[in-house]
C-alpha cells in the first residue's frame, strides 16, 4: 500500500478518510489553504501537506500527483469549492462514478432516480401552484441547508421566495417526523451494500425554535432555518432496519439503469424523515461520504455487526481500495 498515496481537499471529512487510509497502511496526503495547513500538521496520520493559496490552484497539481500514484477521494466540498467542471477533467484516479455528480446536483434528476428506485418521496410542485401547505422550498447544492425556507401559505411563499434571486429552486411538501440519515456503503468489489452508520442533524434555528414554548414562540418574528452546524448519533428500531437496507439497493440498482453501468458505487446517504405511522420519506440522496459520517470514525453500532475492528467509513474507502488493488479489480472503483 505503500506505492499508493491517498488525497483529499482539507475540509469536510478530510480528517476521518486520511485517518482511515493510515490505518489501512495507504501514505497520505492533505491539500489545502495555507491558512489551514498549521491545524493538519497536529495530526500524525497526515504524512504531506501541500498547501495552496486557493482551490483554483488544484489543477495545476494534477499531472504531478498522478504521476506519484495518488488516489483522490472527494467529499462534499470538491463540488463547492473546485466546481463540476473541475472535477469531471480531473485525470488522477478519482473514487467513485462522475456520471453521478449531474444526477446529484439537479434535483429533478434526482427525483426521477428516487421514483425509479420506488422510494416513498413527498410531493413536488412544480411551480408556485402549490397545493397544499406546509412547503419547503431548497436551493440546489449541497450548501448544507443553506437557502432552505419554510412556506405556511400561499403569502408567506410569495413574501419569501425573493430570497433565492435566478438561483434555481425545487418545492416539496413538508413532511413533519424525526429526519433521520442513513449512512450507506455499496462494494462493486464484493457486490455487497451495507449500512455503516446513521446520524440525524442539528440545524438552527429550526431546531432551537423547539425548546421555546409555543405559547412564547408567537412573541417573535424568527423565520425558521435549516443551516447544518453539526450532528448527533442515532439508532434505528431493529424493525425498521430491512426496509432502510431495501432502500439502499433499490438506489443501487436504479442507478445502473440510469447512471450507466457502474452507477452509484462507496459512501452514499439517504436523507429521511420518519413518520409516527414509521414510513421513511426520502427528501435527497448525497451521493459522496457525507459529514455525518465524522460522528463515528471509532465505528458505530451498525460498522460493529459488519466488521470486528472499528470501522468508519473513512476506513471503509480505505478497505475497498486495498481490496480492489489485491485482487487487480481497481477499474470497478475509478473514474
Amino acid at each position: 500500500m505503500k506505492k499508493y498515496i491517498i488525497a483529499t481537499l482539507g475540509s469536510h471529512s478530510a480528517l476521518q478518510i486520511l485517518k482511515g487510509a493510515a490505518d489501512e497502511g495507504f501514505r497520505t496526503l492533505v491539500i489545502t489553504p495555507e491558512k489551514r495547513s498549521v491545524f493538519y500538521r497536529r495530526f500524525p496520520f497526515i504524512n504531506e501537506i501541500i498547501s495552496i493559496k486557493s482551490y483554483a490552484e488544484f489543477s495545476h497539481l494534477d499531472k504531478e500527483l498522478k504521476k506519484r500514484n495518488t488516489i483522490i477521494i472527494p467529499h462534499g466540498s470538491f463540488v463547492a469549492y473546485l466546481g463540476m467542471e473541475q472535477n469531471k477533467k480531473m485525470t488522477l484516479p478519482y473514487y467513485g462514478n462522475k456520471q453521478v455528480l449531474d444526477w446529484e446536483a439537479d434535483r429533478l434528476r434526482q427525483h426521477r432516480w428516487m421514483k425509479a428506485s420506488k422510494l416513498l418521496i413527498p410531493e413536488l410542485f412544480p411551480d408556485e401552484n402549490i397545493t397544499e401547505y406546509p412547503a419547503i422550498v431548497k436551493s440546489y447544492g449541497a450548501a448544507g441547508g443553506k437557502g432552505y425556507f419554510y412556506a405556511k401559505n400561499r403569502a408567506d411563499f410569495r413574501k419569501k421566495i425573493h430570497r433565492l434571486g435566478q438561483e434555481k429552486f425545487i418545492i416539496q411538501k413538508y413532511i413533519i417526523g424525526v429526519p433521520l440519515y442513513i449512512h450507506y456503503f455499496y462494494s462493486p468489489v464484493e457486490n455487497r451494500l451495507e449500512i455503516l452508520s446513521i446520524d440525524r442533524r442539528y440545524e438552527t434555528n429550526v431546531d432551537a425554535l423547539g425548546r421555546i414554548p409555543l405559547i412564547n414562540q408567537k412573541e417573535f418574528t424568527i423565520e425558521p432555518s435549516f443551516v447544518v452546524v453539526g450532528n448527533s448519533p442515532l439508532t434505528l428500531r431493529e424493525s425498521l432496519l430491512p426496509e432502510a437496507y431495501a432502500m439502499g439497493e433499490r438506489v443501487v440498482n436504479a442507478s445502473k439503469q440510469l447512471i450507466g453501468k457502474k452507477g452509484l458505487y462507496g459512501p452514499f446517504c439517504l436523507e429521511t424523515i420518519i413518520t409516527p405511522d414509521q414510513k421513511f420519506y426520502v427528501m435527497e440522496i448525497s451521493c459522496r461520504i457525507v459529514a455525518g459520517t465524522n460522528l463515528f470514525i471509532g465505528g458505530s453500532p451498525y460498522s460493529a455487526l459488519l466488521f470486528d475492528e472499528p470501522m468508519s467509513t473513512g476506513r471503509r474507502i480505505a478497505r475497498e481500495i486495498k481490496m480492489a488493488i489485491k485482487l487487480n479489480k481497481l477499474p470497478l472503483i475509478f473514474d
